[in-house]
């Protein structure tokens, strides 16, 4: 026994320490690091319901370990061992310990989900979030650029669709579908969710709100819903920004660029921020979106 458990220790140590993982990410079970809090949220939720799981698992192949090893029918034997089945106190622990187990994981899901699932106040920046085959537009209700509509930027062959948003700020995403069922995912939110066409007529809540984005940068974002043949290339960016620099956005959004005599596009408002490589307005992390065959397979 005292071997076996040497040699399971020394599996355990070589598996964790050739693969590369620190001790963060083996205390994360895999999960990557998010940037809002109710990725936090989730990710925390999902560790001790991975570490509840594993001390169950440790107690039920514990027990099983030990019948095998110390219960075996020994030769000469004609009698059954001892059995339990109507061992009441053994029945009522292997009844209310489970419905304990069960409560609790219910009781922090149900509160990090009332986090995550939470409805809009109306203080958050809004965000119009449009999925078609097979790309997307985003725009800023409250934002009018000079033509009198909503700022928007929508992604075409030659350009990623870029959706800009503030940091330490809350934010309301709207969603809607003009064709089928597509989903919004980033990845760094640890979140995503169906955009439906017809929301009210399909009985979704299509209005989802984030605390804050706590950190600038890029992230790929992606449809996560098959959507037809091009579904695999609906992706797009998303730029978080400083709350300043964010600002500074918004209002180039609503003026006439002096260089085209139109109204700035998000693009041309990024390049105007001058802010290094996060305001490149070429996407840097994944591809436009080209409708050629040929392409296609070559961007696989």
């Amino acid at each position: 026994m005292r071997r076996a458990v040497g040699l399971a220790a020394a599996a355990v140590a070589v598996a964790v320490t050739t693969s590369g993982c620190s001790v963060e990410e083996v205390l994360r079970f895999g999960w990557p690091i998010g940037v809002t809090p109710e990725a936090t949220q989730m990710r925390t939720l999902w560790t001790w319901a991975a570490v509840a799981a594993l001390v169950v698992g440790v107690l039920v192949w514990g027990a099983t370990a030990w019948t095998v090893a110390f219960h075996r029918k020994k030769a000469g034997e004609s009698d059954l061992p001892r059995q339990f089945q109507y061992n009441l106190p053994l029945e009522l622990v292997l009844t209310v310990v489970p419905l304990i187990i069960v409560a609790v994981l219910f009781y922090f899901t149900v509160v990090v989900q009332n986090v995550v699932d939470r409805t809009a106040t109306g203080d958050e920046l809004k965000v119009d979030v449009i999925g078609f085959q097979w790309n997307w537009e985003f725009s800023y209700p409250d934002t009018r650029g000079p033509n009198g509509l909503p700022a928007s930027t929508v992604g075409s062959t030659g350009q990623v669709p870029l959706l800009v948003l503030p940091t330490d700020r809350p934010i309301a995403f709207t969603q809607d579908s003009q064709d089928v069922i597509h989903s919004f995912w980033v990845p760094e939110f640890l979140f995503k969710r169906d955009v439906l066409p017809d929301p009210e007529k399909n009985d979704q809540k299509n209005t989802w709100v984030i605390d804050r984005i706590e950190r600038p940068g890029a992230f790929v974002g992606r449809c996560a819903e098959f959507c037809g043949a091009y579904h695999s290339m609906m992706n797009f960016e998303v730029r978080a920004l400083p709350p300043a620099q964010f600002d500074q956005f918004l209002r180039l959004r609503t003026q006439v660029n002096p260089q085209t005599g139109q109204g700035y596009t998000t693009p041309d408002a990024l390049a105007a921020l001058n802010c290094g490589e996060l305001c490149n307005p070429e996407a840097v992390t994944t591809a436009p979106f080209d409708p050629n065959p040929t392409a296609r397979q070559a961007f696989k």
